[in-house]
């Protein structure tokens, strides 16, 4: 079967609220045989942690479009990207708080609550991220993360451990974090700003700067040559793939609604 087939068949058990049963027809397509019922009853760890108990639970859709996010990353379909990037668009679509355009996602990254990430347009996530959303993270336009970034929204108090604070990370539009880099709860990156590898963020990085070292600190102005938005030309792969119609976006992302060419300028 072709991927633009399955990504086909796949959108199509996606068109309504997602059940046991069309999960795990989900799953067969991607040769997975998991039963109705087992998915039904399914936990997640992310179910056993204050914000999954109580305080923000999974739907039964939102839990069930989260193991299939996972699920996939473990089966070599994962691997080709012609269907491997446009599956995570359609489970992102749905399972985030809000998912732009054109979004871009290597494999195996991994978060604990979809429902509280907001992801713009043209947004780019490299392999091996973690983002711990349980108080939220809000990502601009034209943003990347690239390997093994780590965002945390929540602490535990150092007296008693299950006392926990929650706090949003906001990262601004066109800013870029390379591999390696954490960000703390609490923290905002502005507009265009980068986060150099490695870095340590735990103080707010202002609009258009580098910060760099552990903890981050200030090193300079972002060499933009005067560039803003659009002009920065946040382009993840050869010849815009992905972020412009290819044969696969033609036979399913475009007509779907998704506007295949770049957004408008923003600053």
């Amino acid at each position: 079967m072709t991927a633009v087939k399955m990504l086909a068949e796949i959108e199509l058990l996606l068109a309504t609220e997602l059940t046991p049963a069309s999960a795990a027809g989900i799953l067969r397509l991607l040769g997975v045989s998991l039963s109705d019922d087992f998915l039904r009853n399914v936990r997640l760890y992310s179910d056993t942690l204050p914000v999954g108990a109580s305080l923000n639970p999974y739907t039964c859709s939102q839990r069930l479009l989260h193991f299939l996010w996972d699920a996939f990353d473990k089966t070599p379909y994962s691997l080709a990207v012609d269907l491997s990037i446009p599956f995570r668009r359609l489970i992102a679509k749905r399972l985030f708080l809000r998912c732009g355009e054109r979004f871009i996602c290597e494999s195996n990254v991994t978060f604990n609550y979809g429902h509280q990430i907001s992801v713009g347009n043209d947004v780019f996530f490299n392999r091996s991220i973690f983002i711990d959303s349980k108080g939220g993270v809000v990502i601009g336009d034209g943003v990347c993360l690239t390997e093994d970034v780590r965002i945390f929204s929540h602490g535990h108090s150092e007296a008693i451990h299950h006392e926990r604070s929650y706090a949003p990370v906001v990262i601004g539009a066109y800013a870029k974090i390379y591999s390696g880099a954490t960000v703390f709860p609490g923290i905002s990156i502005g507009e265009e700003a980068i986060v150099a590898s490695g870095a340590l963020v735990a103080s707010d990085v202002p609009s258009r700067m580098v910060v760099a070292g552990k903890p981050a600190k200030l090193i300079r102005e972002r060499r933009s040559n005067g560039r803003h938005g659009r002009e920065l030309e946040h382009i993840w792969l050869a010849d815009e793939q992905f972020q412009v119609c290819t044969e696969v976006d033609q036979a399913f992302e475009c007509h779907g609604g998704g506007n295949c060419s770049l957004p408008e300028q923003v600053h």
